[in-house]
């Protein structure tokens, strides 16, 4: 069982920055995919970026590539997203999902967290 705790949302204008934190519990951290997806109202879940278990491979969405990194310090259990250059539409609440063994860019972790709002004012 992992359990995942995401913070570091909150309200910032647009150009601004933001850095998300998901904390994991358990001590396979290691073992696990991680991934960052984003939910705005009204619309589905998507994916924003994603980081291999060594963390010596990520991806992104062609919307923040970019702007957006993650990275991952296994030794924390943390797994992180900096956002830059953040436009409105970039206004969702934000989940940090684990994937055993590897990473995706579809929806199919096997935990996730409970999510952190993330609001960009124009």
């Amino acid at each position: 069982q992992v359990q995942l705790v995401e913070s570091g949302g909150g309200l910032v204008q647009a150009g601004g920055s933001l850095r998300l934190s998901c904390a994991a519990s358990g001590r396979t951290f290691s073992s696990y995919g991680m991934g960052w997806f984003r939910q705005a109202p009204g619309k589905g879940r998507e994916f924003v970026a994603a980081i291999s278990v060594s963390g010596d491979r990520t991806r992104y969405a062609d919307s923040v590539k970019g702007r957006f990194s993650i990275s991952r310090d296994n030794a924390k259990n943390t797994v992180y997203l900096q956002m830059n250059s953040l436009k409105p539409e970039d206004t969702a609440v934000y989940y940090c999902a684990a994937k055993l063994g590897g990473y995706t860019i579809y929806d199919v972790y096997d935990y996730w967290g409970q999510g952190t709002q993330v609001t960009v004012a124009s």
